[in-house]
């Protein structure tokens, strides 16, 4: 098993490990907000509950006021049945005695008896110290009157007297007592204690009458209003109640912000470890990268400096066989070698400084490269250059590293094909990039294998190094800006890379 392929089990596993642990970690996270989500719905029922007990009790409340009400009524029609009765001739003495009882009987209700003309004729239950005074008294008959019509009482032929009544004191104050009531049981549904969104509307469900833990802004913009009220009432069946005259009234109310908060914590929490993932992987990786880059500039000037001080000897050597008379075939090829030493020692001084780019005819370049390899490769390997196109193609390169990557791409070919077959290259011009396909009939690889052939140390060889292809990606996108890539490869049939210039 190769560094990566241990490198991609660790991978699986530390990702595996991950999704457990972040798995776990919502899963008990998730209880826990259903846990204090049924906790919190459980406050929001009883709120309901006692809300609608409440109402219930209010509603009771004004039942009873309403009966007393009536009863008041009823009371003052016997006063004034009572009074009529007195006016009759015919009435027998031993009915007086009732009669004197319903009046005096009459000991809450205020009420004046006044002829046609106004003239007050009795009072009952006025202030004693104002029911002498004539201006007060018309006052009264006036408020009176106001508030219900006087009841009617014939007294002989046509004549009539009237009875002006108003509410009792003990009536008033119920009814103060009532209206506290009513509005302490609004001002409980808007603050609540359960801290609901709520809403508290009359019978039209559109006019508010009151609301609480929602924007005003909201109940302002009636389109957004009846979004809201519907979303409730999709949520929480409204309470219905009735509090006085009939009037029906709606309470429509939503989940507390802390619960919709709850609800939505294990998808933040998931977000918040994600995001931190993404960024520790990130930053692990652009130190990893960094930390490459430091090794491979340190390896590589490290090997220019080796191997200057014996090529410095070397041409000494060249220059004294010379002086020997020694064959000059034979010292051409050395010489030819030594500048090749000259060459690959000036590539790898290049590694790690900023190279110059200078225009280039593509197609002179490549054919250099390529008849370079013939003459150190086997003639069983055929090679071919095809240009697309009619005119000399001129890119920006630095020839001694762009022709490094053509013969590592074309030496890993030979390998490939076991030093028999065909290496194909083609340049194709695409507008604002240039486009060389490089494509062997060699063995092959998967797809799973196309970014992995790139990584530092991945090798097939037994006695490779697996830095070839990844020196030409260094080469070609950290200096050239361009691209290298595997554009197909099938396996038994062959390989083709591509590498993509800018013009």
């Amino acid at each position: 098993m190769n560094i990566y392929s241990k490198k991609r089990k660790w991978k699986i596993i530390l990702f595996v490990s991950a999704i457990v642990i972040v798995a776990i970690s919502l899963f008990y996270t998730n209880t826990l907000v259903n846990k204090i989500a049924q906790e919190e719905r459980k406050k929001v029922k009883l709120w309901a509950d006692a809300i609608q007990k409440k109402a219930s009790l209010v509603k009771y409340t004004n039942e009873l006021f309403e009966k007393i009400k009536k009863e008041e009524r009823k009371k003052v029609e016997l006063w004034a049945k009572g009074t009529k009765m007195l006016a009759n001739p015919a009435l027998q003495i031993d009915d007086l005695s009732f009669i004197f009882e319903v009046i005096k009987n009459n000991e809450t209700v205020p009420v004046i008896l006044a002829d046609s003309k106004g003239t007050v004729i009795a009072t009952r239950n006025i202030d004693s110290v104002l029911q002498s005074n004539a201006d007060y008294l018309r006052q009264e008959i006036a408020i009176m009157n106001a508030l219900q019509p006087p009841i009617e009482i014939e007294i002989y032929k046509g004549q009539k007297n009237y009875l002006y009544y108003r509410d009792s004191r003990l009536f008033n104050d119920l009814k103060i007592v009532l209206d506290d009531l009513i509005k302490s049981f609004i001002s409980e549904v808007a603050i609540n204690t359960a801290s609901v969104p709520v809403i508290y509307t009359d019978s039209t469900r559109i006019q508010v009458v009151a609301f609480g833990n929602i924007d005003s802004a909201i109940v302002s913009d009636n389109a957004e209003l009846q979004a809201t009220i519907k979303s409730m009432e999709a949520q929480n069946k409204p309470i219905e109640i009735e509090l006085s005259n009939n009037e029906r009234y709606y309470i429509f109310y939503n989940d507390s912000f802390l619960l919709t908060q709850l609800k939505y914590y294990p998808y933040f929490q998931f977000l918040i470890i994600g995001l931190f993932l993404f960024i520790a992987y990130t930053l692990f990786s652009t130190a990893r990268k960094a930390e490459q880059n430091q090794v491979w500039v340190g390896m590589a000037k490290e090997t220019a400096h080796q191997l200057g001080t014996p090529l410095s000897s070397l041409l000494a050597w060249v220059e004294y066989l010379k002086l020997k008379g020694l064959d000059a075939e034979t010292i051409h090829e050395i010489q030819n070698d030594v500048s090749r030493l000259e060459t690959i020692t000036e590539r790898f001084s290049k590694i790690g400084s900023t190279p110059v780019l200078d225009l280039h005819n593509l197609e002179a370049v490549l054919s250099e490269s390529v008849d370079y390899m013939k003459k150190r490769t086997s003639k069983n390997v055929l090679f071919e250059v095809k240009n697309n196109v009619s005119y000399d193609l001129q890119v920006k390169i630095n020839k001694p590293l762009f022709e490094w990557v053509i013969e590592n791409l074309c030496r890993n070919a030979v390998d490939a094909m076991d030093g028999k077959g065909s290496i194909y290259i083609e340049v194709s011009d695409q507008t604002q990039f240039v486009y060389i396909d490089i494509s062997d009939t060699g063995k092959g690889m998967p797809n799973s294998k196309y970014k992995t052939v790139f990584e530092p140390g991945y090798t097939t060889k037994q006695r490779g190094w697996g830095l070839g292809l990844s020196l030409c990606k260094r080469i070609i996108e950290n200096y050239h800006q361009g691209k290298i890539f595997v554009r197909s490869s099938e396996i038994g049939k062959g390989t083709t890379f591509r590498i993509v210039l800018a013009k």
